[in-house]
């Protein structure tokens, strides 16, 4: 007699008793399955086993989607699905380097979009600013661990950006109160040019 369906929602639990049953054959069509389905599980799997020259651009041009999106097409921004790209690259690798690349590149594409049309919205900005701040825990939590990320390239333009400051933030050891001073806000809630920059900054 067969038992009754659970009406709770399977867990993962449930999952894994399944796969046990799996041999090796089984397991690899079911994941083929899984990377034919979605191109998500395919940025996951690439990103998990260091696959192609740069696993993070799925996870950018997600990001560069959600954020700076094409007004002229009647695209929206999206806050939610940018960041899940971001925690999506932390459950595939979780490589410090990968992730902060991933959120100063967030930091980028938001304040870009708020220069080129005066955005208005203060979620938008407060989840830019939020983002900062993250970016700068996880900078500060793994100094010494990857001391030539401070080197790598800013894009042009990037000057009067926050994450101009939090790349020239890991060479100095400023503090986050110091690079937020160097990186003011307007009454509009939009990015401002920066007004304050520490001495040591400007060499």
């Amino acid at each position: 007699m067969a038992r009754p369906q659970s009406k709770s929602q399977p867990t993962w639990v449930d999952v894994k008793a399944k796969l046990a049953a799996f041999d090796r054959a089984s397991l690899l069509e079911l994941i083929h399955h899984l990377y034919s389905a979605h191109k998500d599980n395919q940025a996951f799997l690439h990103a998990r086993f260091g696959l192609g020259q740069d696993v993070l651009e799925p996870y950018r041009e997600t990001i560069d989607r959600w954020l700076w999106p094409d007004v002229f097409r009647n695209q929206d921004t999206s806050i939610s699905k940018a960041k899940r790209a971001i925690s999506d690259y932390r459950k595939a690798v979780g490589d410090p380097e990968g992730l902060t690349e991933l959120m100063v590149f967030y930091c980028e594409r938001a304040a870009g979009f708020c220069n080129d049309i005066a955005q208005q919205d203060e979620t938008y900005f407060d989840a830019l600013v939020h983002m900062f701040e993250q970016a700068l825990k996880l900078v500060k939590h793994t100094a010494g661990e990857w001391p030539g990320w401070s080197d790598h390239p800013v894009r042009p333009g990037a000057g009067n950006q926050p994450c101009f400051w939090l790349r020239r933030w890991r060479c100095h050891g400023l503090s986050p109160r110091e690079v937020h001073a160097a990186f003011p806000l307007t009454g509009s809630r939009t990015p401002a040019r920066v007004r304050c920059v520490p001495h040591e900054l400007q060499t």
